[in-house]
């Protein structure tokens, strides 16, 4: 097979290294894993180390990442000043039941960097984050109510994960969305959850104005990843600051994604401020991290021990020594031209994958910004969740050919991820992006007709 990863049997082989290891996790792990989003057919692709922009499995192949762990990864694999860091901390300090000056350092480079940040309270994941600042907004209104977007995924606390993927027979009518819980949520549940349509200004704001009295606040990822990275508009987002300054309720925004979007924030690309921003992937320097962040008064109202704090808000690991050590060595080292040189890698790669796709005459969709880019295999348009359950719906094979697609990347030495997003980190280069390209064409070029 031409471009073949490492000259490797191609995947699946049942007598890789991988595809054993599979059959023995599953004796003592459900399904052989414990994250479903790293399970893909036959079985998963073993890892065994990893080094910049590259990682080699068990079996020896070495593939570009193009996922980096689900985004945490902005630098790639063991960046050195990331590993001397956790090294070093790791000799002094592993956890303690005492703050130390490592979170006091990357909460100020967070507070100094995020232009809607004037406090910042450090949890273990971006589940958690999301799930302390809709608290947040309950415990400062006094109001039950989430409103969130139909599609969108927030993490697994129950009232994020509300309408996340809702099945078409519950969903209720497109112009009042009904609210969908997920499976093992508590009874109830979803009676606090608004559902509004991505990006439907007017319908948006009819429904909010309509649950004005009990509503808390508004969630919105800027970029939603389920959604192929659709972006929100400036007219979507304009109106949920209006409509949530109206009626006194927060608006949430979840940037454990797209933080990457804007060296000071998605917000500050989208010249919104939020009330509270949730933080976490790339801020942790590949360690586990979380962060709820937001204006001085609502922070010290909501967090401060000293005023009688609103919110409890504890965590044996919160702030532990050696992800704050971490933390601070990537984000100081993803500076502004950092930025700026990775985002145009972006710009680089979502160009090529158009052209690979026009000069392939396959069907297909690029999205995304800055180091997030979204490839879904078909011309339709798709502006909601509703809009993407259809089209697949009416052509099943987006699936396969996805599938296809994502199968013959690895045997051509990439790995992105299997929904159909690749993720880049400062660790690639120009020829990288130019060899992602060429993988991509070569393998839409070996799908069937």
């Amino acid at each position: 097979m031409p471009g073949q990863a490492g000259g490797a049997a191609p995947f699946p082989d049942p007598l890789s290294r991988s595809a054993v290891l599979h059959e023995r996790a599953r004796r003592v792990l459900p399904g052989g894993n414990s994250r479903h989003s790293v399970f893909f057919p036959p079985y998963p692709v073993y890892a065994a180390r990893g080094r910049g922009s590259r990682i080699w499995d068990v079996d020896g192949v070495e593939r570009l990442d193009c996922v980096n762990n689900y985004s945490s990864l902005i630098h790639g694999h063991c960046h050195p000043a990331v590993v001397d860091a956790i090294a070093r901390q790791a000799s002094e300090l592993i956890s303690v039941a005492l703050p130390t000056e490592s979170e006091v350092k990357l909460a100020e480079l967070l507070v100094e960097r995020l232009d809607a940040v004037e406090r910042v309270r450090f949890c273990n994941s971006g589940t958690e984050a999301v799930m302390f600042a809709l608290k947040a907004a309950r415990a400062l209104t006094g109001r039950p109510l989430i409103a969130k977007i139909e599609g969108a995924y927030h993490g697994s606390a129950e009232t994020a994960s509300v309408s996340t993927s809702p099945d078409p027979a519950r969903w209720g009518e497109a112009d009042a969305p009904s609210a969908v819980q997920d499976s093992g949520s508590a009874p109830g549940v979803a009676q606090d959850v608004l559902v509004l349509p991505m990006n439907d200004v007017e319908l948006g704001r009819r429904l909010i104005r309509r649950h004005a009295a009990r509503l808390a606040g508004v969630l919105v990822d800027p970029m939603v990843k389920n959604l192929a990275f659709m972006a929100v508009t400036p007219e979507f987002v304009s109106m949920l600051r209006e409509e949530t300054a109206r009626c006194g309720a927060l608006l949430v925004f979840d940037e454990v994604y797209s933080l990457r979007l804007g060296f000071h924030g998605a917000h500050s690309v989208l010249r919104i401020e939020p009330d509270v921003v949730a933080l976490g992937k790339i801020i942790g320097g590949g360690l586990p991290i979380g962060a709820v962040g937001g204006r001085a008064d609502l922070m010290d109202e909501l967090f401060d021990p000293r005023r009688g704090a609103k919110l409890a808000h504890a965590g044996t690991f919160n702030a532990n020594p050696l992800t704050m050590a971490a933390g601070l060595a990537a984000m100081a080292h993803f500076d502004e031209a950092a930025f700026d040189r990775l985002s145009a890698l972006g710009d680089r790669l979502r160009a090529g994958l158009r052209d690979a796709l026009r000069v392939t005459g396959r069907p297909g969709t690029v999205t995304g910004a800055a180091s997030l880019t979204g490839l879904f295999m078909t011309d339709a348009r798709i502006r909601t969740y509703r809009d993407l359950v259809a089209t697949v719906a009416a052509d099943p094979q987006i699936m396969t050919r996805g599938g296809a697609l994502f199968r013959g990347l690895l045997n051509r030495g990439v790995f992105m991820g299997a929904q159909g997003f690749m993720v880049l980190s400062t660790a690639n280069t120009p020829a990288e992006i130019d060899r992602i390209v060429d993988a991509v064409a070569d393998s839409l070029r070996s799908l069937p007709a």
